[in-house]
């Protein structure tokens, strides 16, 4: 199991040397520090934590203080524990975005935007009733079913909140990563609003790894326009010579 924390920028979109068209998730990673390392004979089982984005000593309480110290780094605003990482990591080591390889399936975990207090047609797409003809019924929930046993059961789809929930996404690809500017493209949508924090981690029911696709990138133009515009002025002046010549065969004709 690998993971990192990173934070979701947007979504844009790839082209493939072949002309195929890829959405495209923008996730910025900053390096993540392992805070700590739990193993099977101190703890019972096997994991790290992860931790991104500096946090004020004055905001931090005395265990965050202390593991910080542990670790020679500042406090950390989001932490994250891995179970079965892989890999042999110390703690103060720090993780970044080479962690994973360009077409390795992943799942993305993140927290949903959030609706507020919504109604059953917006939570659970349920639809509407007649409009007109004097139909009193619209946008309401609709009958509660049994009398028995005289209250809501548990689990029925009623209005409420919607929104600000744990949602993975799973087996998405990484189609690119850039290091050196900190980010991964993942291929399709990720849960969460814009600047939110997400986890990605590798893909639980796909651990296969699937072809890396070459994306088209895109050179700089100043030379082939130079190349160009000298091409076009031998082009430009080969047509007159080839006229002139035309003109004088006709003259003398005449």
């Amino acid at each position: 199991m690998k993971g990192i924390l990173g934070r979701k920028l947007g979504m844009t979109q790839v082209f493939t040397k072949e002309g195929k068209l890829i959405p495209v998730t923008v996730i910025e990673v900053l390096p993540n520090t392992v805070m700590q390392v739990k193993t099977v004979e101190t703890d019972g089982y096997s994991a790290i934590q992860v931790g991104m984005v500096d946090k004020k000593e004055s905001r931090s309480n005395k265990p965050e203080m202390g593991r910080a110290k542990k670790a020679n780094t500042t406090p950390k605003r989001f932490l994250k524990e891995i179970r079965d990482y892989d890999g042999q990591v110390n703690i103060g080591d720090v993780i970044t975005a080479n962690t994973f390889e360009v077409g390795d399936v992943v799942d993305v975990t993140g927290t949903s935007k959030g609706h507020g207090f919504t109604g059953v047609i917006k939570r659970h797409n349920q639809s509407r009733g007649p409009e007109t003809h004097g139909s009193r019924y619209h946008r309401r929930p609709g009958s509660l079913g049994t009398m028995l046993p005289k209250r809501v059961l548990k689990g029925k789809k009623l209005s409420g909140h919607m929104g600000v929930d744990t949602v993975t996404i799973q087996n998405l690809e990484i189609i690119e990563i850039n290091e050196s500017e900190g980010y991964i493209l993942v291929s399709g949508n990720v849960p969460g609003a814009k600047n939110s924090v997400v986890f990605i981690k590798s893909a639980v029911k796909n651990s296969r790894k699937k072809n890396p696709k070459e994306i088209l990138i895109y050179e700089e133009e100043t030379p082939i326009v130079e190349e160009t515009a000298e091409v076009v002025e031998e082009k430009a002046e080969a047509p007159v010579e080839a006229n002139d010549a035309a003109l004088t065969i006709e003259s003398e004709n005449k």
